[in-house]
């Protein structure tokens, strides 16, 4: 595997039966969701090892219970921590706590993380949820709404330049996918390719897995892949905050609804910490500094999470387990 650099971002270039040029990242600072992959897969893991800067506040001692928490890498790192630091201030002012955020590269990762009680609570996407759930008896604490809406979708993208117009026609093609445990970023694609009687293995000329879903937008936008299934809730953000990344890509299809990514805790925290911040989750929307704290990250609310909204999730996943 070759990697160059262009413009500041790693290009690796990996050659499969088919030759093809692949991935981008915004180099990673240590954090993101996502699992492994298996040797027998045709797909192709990027190293995101290398590190970037991410500008945070000096660490300083304080007396204030300490609350750990990961925000799932739904994007990328840097962004990430932008994104919701100002909420975790939000909370630490509220409740008298010290908010600290928690960064891994995967979702496996941050699931096994709040099994072994290392992180008290985790903005995590729904497939490791259900996997957390049954795994490690993650609990439910609050989800977002978003549009009105506890439900999202997963898209699939090519660029604009692209003749292809459904997932049928990205047969024999390269294909990003976000991470081997992501809902949006792997199973709701392979539902869909399951339907068609089709696996990834026999139906893409090669994968790669980007382990964000800004990273995989990125991607297909420069060309370095044929097509990406992403977190819908991702490419609107970003579609609305940052339409450059989003304006050399277009949307071909969706999935069906899936219960939207939710806040989970871990066995770590507290029965009574836990409704405490979820009560302050609930409230945000009735205060003004919540309220455009919510609005930066384009969410209306946030809403009592029913662990039935996953259930189209847990029947996918029974389904790939009986192939």
């Amino acid at each position: 595997m070759a990697t160059q650099y262009v413009n500041n971002y790693a290009v690796f270039r990996v050659t499969s039966r088919a030759a093809y040029a692949v991935l981008l990242s915004y180099c990673v600072i240590g954090f993101v969701f996502l699992g492994g992959c298996s040797s027998q897969d045709n797909h192709v893991e990027v190293d995101f090892s290398r590190k970037i800067a991410v500008d945070k506040p000096m660490a300083s001692e304080s007396s204030k219970p300490k609350i750990r928490i990961a925000i799932g890498a739904m994007i990328s790192p840097k962004e990430t921590f932008s994104s919701y630091q100002d909420l975790m201030n939000y909370l630490g002012v509220k409740l008298d706590k010290q908010f600290e955020i928690v960064q891994r590269k995967t979702y496996d990762e941050i699931n096994e993380m709040l099994g072994r009680g290392e992180v008290d609570l985790a903005f995590i996407c729904s497939g490791p949820y259900v996997i957390g759930k049954e795994t490690h008896n993650l609990q439910l604490v609050v989800a977002p709404e978003v549009n009105g809406s506890h439900f999202y979708n997963s898209y699939l993208i090519v660029n604009t330049g692209s003749q292809s117009i459904s997932l049928d026609d990205l047969r024999g093609k390269t294909f990003a996918f976000t991470d081997p445990d992501s809902n949006s970023g792997k199973l709701a694609p392979t539902a869909m390719l399951a339907k068609m009687g089709e696996s990834p293995e026999t139906f893409f000329s090669s994968t790669t897995y980007t382990y964000s879903h800004d990273n995989s937008i990125m991607a297909v936008s420069k060309g370095m892949v044929d097509g990406a299934s992403v977190d819908g809730l991702i490419w609107d953000y970003f579609n609305r905050t940052n339409p450059e990344i989003t304006s050399s890509t277009k949307i071909i299809g969706k999935s069906e609804n899936y219960g939207i990514p939710p806040v989970v805790a871990g066995k770590s925290l507290p029965h009574e910490t836990r409704n405490e911040i979820k009560e302050a989750l609930l409230r945000m929307n009735s205060d003004p500094k919540g309220r455009e704290i919510l609005k930066r990250l384009m969410i209306d609310r946030f809403v009592e999470a029913q662990d039935s909204w996953y259930d189209s999730i847990r029947e996918t996943m029974t389904l790939k387990r009986r192939k």
